[in-house]
C-alpha cells in the first residue's frame, strides 16, 4: 500500500537561523510519505545568518498546497513582519493547511500574517513578550500545540517541535523511533540555555549584544500589528 504524501513547506528568507530549519527538517523528513518543499521568492541560494546558503526548491507562485507550512526564525525576520508578498502566500497556504508551524521567532511572522489571534504560542525567549502584540497568549515551553496551529521555542526546540509534529501526524511509537534513531539525549554542558538558569548577568550580556536586532524588531512587530485588521 502507498503512503499518500505528505506535503511540508518551509519558508526560506534571508538572513535566518539555519538550525530553526535544518532541526525539525532533520526530523520531519523521516515521517513517512513526507515530501519536503524549501520555498522563497526566488531560486538562487538563500544566505543563512551565518553564511550556509541553502537553495530553494520551489517559488511561492509553484509550491503546491502544502499540508504543513513552517515559518523558521532568525535576525531576517524583521524584514517579514511587514513583507507583503511573504504575508500573502503564509495566509494562502494557512487556509488549505493541516498545521501551521513555526520555530523560535518564526511565530512573529505567522502573527503579522494573522494568524495567532486567540491562541496560545511560543518563541525564542527574547521575543516572547512580543507575541501579545498580536492578540497570542505567551507561553513558555520548548512546544506549544494549539488545535493546527504548533510553535517551538528557540532555535534548538525545533527538534523537540519536529518530534511532536511527527507524534500529532504518525503517532507516538514512529516519534520516539525517530528520537531513538537521532539519539536525541540532550545533556547541555553548562546548563546555562534558558534564562532562569543563565542568571541575570550572562542574561543582560545577551540581551545587549542583541540590542540593535531587538529594537529594529519591536518597531517592525509594532507597524506589523498595527496594520492587521481589528478583532
Amino acid at each position: 500500500m502507498t503512503t499518500p504524501p505528505f506535503r511540508i513547506g518551509f519558508v526560506l528568507f534571508p538572513n535566518m537561523t539555519q538550525l530553526d530549519l535544518t532541526g525539525p527538517y532533520e526530523v520531519l523528513a523521516r515521517l513517512p510519505g513526507a515530501t519536503i518543499h524549501l520555498v522563497w521568492k526566488d531560486l538562487a541560494p538563500v544566505p543563512s545568518d551565518r553564511g550556509l546558503a541553502i537553495v530553494p526548491t520551489d517559488r511561492f507562485e509553484t509550491c503546491p498546497t502544502l499540508d504543513l507550512i513552517c515559518v523558521p526564525g532568525g535576525p531576517g525576520i524583521n524584514e517579514l513582519l511587514t513583507d507583503d508578498e511573504v504575508l500573502s502566500f503564509i495566509r494562502h497556504q494557512a487556509w488549505g493547511a493541516r498545521y501551521v508551524t513555526s520555530v523560535c521567532t518564526g511565530a512573529l511572522v505567522l502573527g503579522a500574517a494573522g494568524l495567532l489571534r486567540g491562541r496560545r504560542a511560543t518563541t525564542h525567549w527574547m521575543s516572547h513578550g512580543l507575541l501579545a502584540e498580536f492578540g497570542a497568549t505567551p507561553v513558555r515551553a520548548r512546544v506549544v500545540v494549539d488545535g493546527r496551529i504548533i510553535t517551538g521555542g528557540g532555535v534548538t526546540a525545533g527538534i523537540d517541535f519536529g518530534l511532536t509534529v511527527v507524534a500529532e501526524i504518525a503517532g507516538r511509537a514512529l516519534a520516539e523511533a525517530i528520537e531513538l534513531g537521532l539519539e536525541y539525549d540532550p545533556q547541555p554542558p553548562f546548563g546555562t540555555g534558558t534564562p532562569e538558569r543563565a542568571g541575570p548577568e550572562l542574561v543582560t550580556r545577551m540581551q545587549a549584544l542583541s540590542a540593535r536586532i531587538q529594537g529594529a524588531r519591536i518597531e517592525q512587530v509594532r507597524r506589523a500589528a498595527a496594520a492587521l485588521e481589528p478583532a
